[in-house]
């Protein structure tokens, strides 16, 4: 080994160890526990491999690297490492270990294969599948030249069953999914367990799911985000321009039209608050879910308003997130959540509202607000039966209608638990 080849690789050594260790104090300051498998994995594997062309510096960036792109839209990266990190994490914790387990990873990429492979070990596997032949290709290429030469990499459409007679004791999904084909449910073994960011009422969610007969439960969940399925699964998010830089995202089949928001953002804003004062690391991530669930039942359409940064600055509008923040639409009246009002390190909810009756819709949201904080701010869970299933069959909850699924929320309390 040459002396350039020697330093750089040291140089990847520490630079890998610096980052695992900030996303250590990510997961301890989000009230997480890395497991010590997945430590010991994201510590030994390379990660610059799995980004060939990228400076050393940026491969052990904490942030995802895209890989591939068709026109503006990214179809491949290497994901975020805090976020794989989460989501193997959450493997972990709802099979306790993963030692020894069949494992079929739906997107590939490498990176996330080769750290499965480190964790698995000899006595178990891992399958890697991707619709793109140039994903797969270059997925080929960069685990043989890490050495993971034990990965088997397929290239085909993960809407169907990869071995329709196999069986997998996980199976994590590395792209964003709408739905849940029959095929990844099918393909876990009886205890098994679907790790997938789910979108849900447009919002996506990195559940881990445990398989129960012809149902799958939730066991945790993280706040993510993903490039889409593509393929016979995908499914196409409609958005609607209300302002320059301003648009609502439909995902759920929503039919609002463009002409029905002309000239909305410049009514006058109302805005309404909880009238409460939250410490910093109150997590919020949940709320918006809340919201969803709530806002749906109501008339009107549940819509998530999304934002460019100069519309936000020029106070266009100023919603919590600018990514996605929930927002109704009825008969004319916008309501959306709006960002935090802070008082001496402490922070208050309120919603803003343009039109007719702005004033009670965002009265209304602000109530959805304090209900969950009344109600001890409770995490949401999820339930995923077949299409087919009748609503009398269905547990209690908020029903979400899909291709081939028929998704429950619910928000259970200390109580209820």
């Amino acid at each position: 080994m040459s002396v350039d080849t020697a330093s750089r690789a040291d140089r990847a050594e520490e630079l890998r160890n610096a980052l695992v260790d900030t996303i250590i104090a990510d997961h301890e300051a989000k009230g997480l526990t890395m497991p010590a498998e997945v430590e010991r994995a994201m510590r030994t594997v390379p990660r610059e491999v799995f980004t060939p062309g990228v400076p050393l510096e940026k491969a052990y960036e904490n942030t995802a690297v895209i890989t591939n792109r068709h026109g503006d839209e990214a179809t491949s990266s290497v994901s975020a490492p805090y976020l794989i990190a989460e989501m193997l994490g959450q493997a972990s914790d709802a099979l306790g270990g993963l030692e020894g387990r069949d494992v079929l990873e739906i997107g590939s990429g490498g990176y996330n294969a080769s750290l499965l492979a480190e964790i698995v070990g000899p006595a178990g596997s891992v399958t890697t599948i991707d619709i793109d032949p140039e994903v797969t290709d270059r997925a080929t290429a960069c685990l043989k030249k890490a050495g993971y030469n034990d990965v088997t990499v397929v290239c085909a459409d993960a809407e169907h069953p990869v071995e329709p007679s196999r069986r997998f004791d996980l199976v994590i999904v590395t792209a964003g999914a709408w739905d849940i084909p029959p095929a990844w449910r099918e393909q876990l073994a009886g205890n098994g367990v679907l790790v997938v960011p789910l979108r849900t009422f447009g919002m996506t969610r990195s559940w881990a799911l445990r398989r129960s007969e012809d149902h799958l439960v939730s066991h945790s969940h993280r706040q993510c985000g993903f490039v889409s399925v593509q393929g016979e699964g995908a499914h196409q998010m409609r958005y609607v321009d209300i302002a320059d830089g301003v648009h609502l995202r439909l995902d759920e089949g929503q039919q609002t039209a463009p002409d029905v928001l002309a000239d909305i953002l410049t009514q006058p804003r109302q805005e309404a608050w909880a009238g409460v004062s939250l410490p910093p690391r109150t997590v919020l991530a949940d709320l918006d879910l809340w919201l969803a669930t709530r806002l749906t039942c109501e008339a009107g359409e549940f819509v998530i308003l999304t934002a460019q940064e100069a519309a936000v600055e020029s106070g266009i509008v100023a919603p919590s997130w600018r990514f996605g923040a929930p927002a109704t639409l009825d008969e004319g009246t916008f309501s959306y959540r709006s960002a935090l009002r802070w008082t001496d390190r402490k922070f208050d909810l309120g919603a803003y509202a343009h039109g007719p009756e702005a004033a009670a819709a965002a009265g209304r949201m602000v109530e959805h607000m304090r209900a969950w904080l009344d109600a001890g701010s409770p995490s949401p869970a999820l339930q995923i039966l077949p299409a087919r299933t009748p609503t009398g069959d269905l547990p209690d909850g908020t029903v979400l209608d899909k291709r081939h699924s028929r998704i429950v929320l619910t928000f259970p309390t200390a109580s209820s638990r």
